[in-house]
């Protein structure tokens, strides 16, 4: 319908026993404040090149406001 000219992937669970091993990870390194699941769509994670979780924002969290986060990352502040 929107003539996507990228690959596109397939939903994929994030909590529970099925939970896809990217998200496994990520919320193993990081919890939210109540707990590991995602409780809703665009939780952020921050990953530096390492591979190692530096962030893990709330849905709610503007990309605007880790920009800072972003820069102090990859080094250019």
């Amino acid at each position: 319908m929107f003539k996507a000219e990228f690959p596109i992937f397939d939903k994929v669970e994030v909590n529970g026993k099925n939970a896809t091993p990217l998200y496994k990870f990520l919320k193993s390194e990081k919890g939210g404040y109540f707990g590991d699941a995602i409780k809703w769509n665009f939780t952020k994670f921050l990953v530096n090149k390492e591979g190692k979780v530096v962030e893990r924002y709330a849905p709610t969290t503007s990309p605007l406001k880790i920009e800072k986060d972003i820069q102090n990352l990859l080094g250019s502040s």
